[in-house]
């Protein structure tokens, strides 16, 4: 799966679309009398990554998807570059933020559940790099509500950073298992069951139980409790859960030093 990485258009342009309600729509000087507006061209976008995921982006389907002829959809957004900048941020707004509230610990599941929903409801954007995120308004207010669950606690400006870059970058990894495990089993005929029913014998020739024994033990636990090969969204939970005991644990060492 290739990466996509927001940020590489051309700076002015794209923050001026970013923030369009606040500085106003653009207005394209070229093409055909406007027929659409950039919101539209956005939620095409987004429609076209969810259906066939972010390969299949290209200005031509998104034009094809409003109707519009090719070349016209650059009167809203210069190019792709700029448009998925606008889709991270477009997505990131989707829902309103809620009143963070409760102990730090349940402040920073609801940090990371909704990093959790969001990829499961748009997995193209697993494939997106935001090593330079684009700084549009619902980012931004992501990013600020996000600090939020960690204000108060006596942590540097920076360990902010750092607390929240570690729990909604953790859920990456089991969100993509999660993806792939729904991929596989809309696209396979064959289940996790007759797949291993099927691959049994094989497996007990070769699979060793002097040499594999903490494996296989584990393996066969796992397997019976799962139903498949692993369980992504229980992945999710327990290394959450992990996460958030080790901020805990660092915050209380954090107040102590104070002390």
């Amino acid at each position: 799966m290739s990466t996509e990485h927001v940020g590489r258009g051309e700076p002015d342009r794209t923050l001026r679309l970013l923030w369009r309600d606040r500085l106003g729509e653009p207005v394209g000087s070229r093409g055909p009398k406007q027929r659409a507006s950039v919101d539209a061209v956005v939620d095409a976008a987004i429609a076209l990554a969810d259906a066939e995921g972010i390969e299949a982006l290209s200005m031509r389907r998104v034009a094809e998807r409003l109707g519009l002829r090719p070349m016209s959809v650059y009167t809203y957004v210069p190019g792709r570059a700029e448009l998925i900048d606008l889709m991270v941020d477009r997505v990131a707004g989707e829902q309103p933020l809620p009143e963070l509230g409760g102990s730090l610990r349940e402040r920073l599941e609801q940090v990371a559940r909704r990093a959790w929903n969001e990829y499961l409801r748009h997995p193209w954007l697993l494939s997106i790099d935001t090593s330079r995120p684009p700084l549009g308004p619902n980012v931004s207010d992501r990013w600020e509500w996000s600090l939020r669950a960690v204000e108060g606690l006596g942590l540097t400006d920076l360990d902010m950073d750092q607390v929240i870059t570690l729990v909604v970058g953790f859920v990456a990894a089991p969100a993509r298992a999660y993806v792939d495990a729904e991929r596989l089993r809309r696209t396979e005929t064959e289940s996790d069951d007759e797949w291993w029913e099927r691959n049994a014998p094989l497996l007990e020739q070769i699979m060793d139980p002097a040499r594999y024994a903490v494996s296989g033990r584990v393996g066969q636990a796992a397997g019976e409790e799962y139903g498949a090969p692993a369980d992504p969204e229980r992945a999710f939970q327990f290394g959450l859960a992990r996460v958030i005991d080790g901020v805990e644990a660092y915050v209380a060492a954090t107040a102590f030093e104070i002390r």
